[in-house]
């Protein structure tokens, strides 16, 4: 995506018309709304459905929303919903087959004519969106689904102008603000948005906000609410020596103290943005006369995840655990040629126990073997 030098500014109800006009074009427009008490991403067809006004509380383990002290539409974080399962669905039928008078018919998967417009894509998120384009489309076997979706996808970015608790996106240099790979990227103030274009067919749909170049005095408040963010991010994670160190310290006796808090929930890697762990299985009907082939996301954290030849690989926690972090921080680069991780602090927050994924790192650091 080109992303071109002005920056515009439109007013605050000329964001139904963006919307109008993503639906118009046949999007499924997806945003931020409030569902049980959390900010989640789901359809939306109306500004009216935006978290106005709300935001989110976070801590290791704590997740609360509350009241903000002014309309903000876009005043949150992040929230348990990644946007991951609009290019890589939780659960997909590859195959099905089914038996006919002449044998078994193998039907092939449906083609899937969705196209996602993306509301509210934080900059630590278009990074993972990016790690993801590297497991799915890099590399000589791309997964054909995830193309599909990947080819038609629609993102309208939204930097942030608040921080958790949870958040070390600046350790990770993916945030807080939108470099690149958005169609359009807006920072809220008071009076409107500020945008960046990023592509041509941004630069189409941004006509129907009747969008002006923005001014000295509105870039400067808009630099002060993004820089409000980078100034409340207290979490750090210190990656000057990964690769090497977690793989480095494997009998570390941190592993075991980690691993008898650890509940082996998989809560950490369904939150996150980048784990693309999964399974396939055959689920036949009642009268054995048709079976679908599915994938469903999975966990390192299962222990049937790491059955092979008639045993467990990793029969216990803390071993689970040991690969997660060791897979995400450390090996992910020799495979990938980045970190897994990108500091959303998803799964610092949605923890049961609050284990935090940056002190276990820190503590493995300060008593590693040389």
């Amino acid at each position: 995506m080109a992303q071109t030098s002005a920056v515009l500014f439109f007013s605050k109800p000329r964001l139904q018309s963006l919307l109008d006009e993503l639906r118009t074009r046949g999007y499924c427009v997806v945003g931020p709304t409030i569902d049980q008490e959390a900010i989640i991403y789901d359809e939306i067809l109306s500004v009216d459905e935006l978290p106005r006004g709300w935001t989110d509380e976070q801590a290791p383990g704590q997740y609360r929303l509350r009241r903000r002290d002014d309309d903000a539409w876009f005043g949150y974080v992040v929230g348990p919903h990644s946007w991951k399962k609009y290019l890589f669905p939780p659960k997909t039928t590859l195959l099905s087959a089914e038996k006919t008078a002449n044998g078994w018919e193998f039907i092939p998967r449906a083609d899937d004519s969705t196209s996602f417009a993306l509301l509210g894509v934080r900059a630590c998120e278009l990074a993972a969106i990016r790690i993801q384009d590297r497991v799915f489309l890099d590399g000589p076997y791309q997964d054909p689904l995830y193309r599909e979706r990947r080819q038609r996808l629609f993102i309208v970015a939204v930097n942030c102008t608040q921080a958790a608790s949870t958040c070390f996106c600046t350790s990770m240099k993916t945030g807080p603000r939108c470099e690149q790979g958005f169609d359009l990227a807006l920072t809220e103030i008071d009076s409107g948005f500020l945008c960046d274009v990023g592509s041509d067919v941004g630069q189409d749909v941004i006509a129907v906000c009747s969008a002006v170049e923005a001014t000295s005095e509105q870039q400067q408040s808009a630099a002060s609410a993004r820089q409000q963010a980078v100034d409340q991010i207290e979490r750090r994670m210190d990656t000057s020596d990964l690769p090497g160190l977690l793989l480095g310290n494997l009998d570390h006796p941190r592993w075991k103290e980690v691993g008898d808090r650890c509940l082996s929930c998989t809560n950490c890697t369904m939150v996150c943005p980048t784990c693309f762990c999964s399974s396939v299985t055959e689920i036949r009907d009642l009268n054995m006369d048709r079976v679908d082939r599915e994938r469903s996301w999975d966990s390192c954290f299962n222990p049937d995840f790491s059955y092979l030849g008639g045993s467990l690989v990793r029969n216990d926690t803390a071993s689970r655990y040991r690969q997660w972090l060791t897979h995400k921080l450390d090996s992910w680069q020799n495979q990938f040629g980045t970190s897994g991780c990108v500091g959303c602090g998803r799964c610092i927050t949605w923890c049961p126990v609050g284990i935090d994924l940056t002190e276990e790192v820190a503590a493995i650091r300060e008593t590693s073997t040389p």
